[in-house]
């Protein structure tokens, strides 16, 4: 198994898709009623499989990942090869809650008014893991997927800003 198995409530959820799985690789109902009541680790195998499907093809589809504290937010980018991430940090006293989910005008427009002093950081990395494991993971750390680039491309512009 690459990442967990899909909850009861997550597997109900798609409930349709997993009909479908279970008729491609050739298990009809009736069969799949038989398997969950007399051969409980083939259906948890089953399960398993389906729960890797699943989140391989939803992990595929990332791009970006966000993790956010109360004085630090952190945005991933995850390209073919490498991972890239930027930054910001709040030092000192500030109104700023990065936790908040505020929009990046909203945050722009906190940071002009906040006494506390923001700092900006990047790195990258090569992939240690499989591209999808390590999207997974951060996932399973609380990181939150970004459907667009705005906010790394924010910290990117305020990064190459800097004198």
């Amino acid at each position: 198994m690459k990442y967990r198995l899909l909850t009861k409530d997550e597997l109900e959820e798609l409930e349709k898709e997993f009909v479908t799985f279970l008729a491609a690789n050739g298990i009809p109902a009736e069969d799949w009623v038989r398997i969950k009541e007399n051969e409980p680790a083939k259906s948890q195998e089953l399960i398993a499989i389906f729960s890797d499907v699943v989140f391989d093809k939803i992990l595929s589809q990332v791009h970006y990942l966000e993790h956010r504290q109360p004085d630090i937010i952190r945005i991933f980018r995850f390209g073919e090869e490498k991972v890239i991430m930027n930054g910001l940090r709040l030092e000192g006293k500030s109104a700023i809650d990065f936790t908040k989910n505020q929009d990046v005008t909203a945050l722009m427009q906190l940071f002009k008014l906040s006494p506390g002093k923001l700092k900006i950081f990047t790195a990258e990395k090569t992939y240690q893991k499989d591209r999808l494991q390590e999207i997974f993971q951060l996932m399973q750390n609380s990181a939150q997927i970004l459907k667009d680039d705005r906010l790394f491309s924010t910290i990117e512009q305020l990064k190459n800003a800097k004198p």
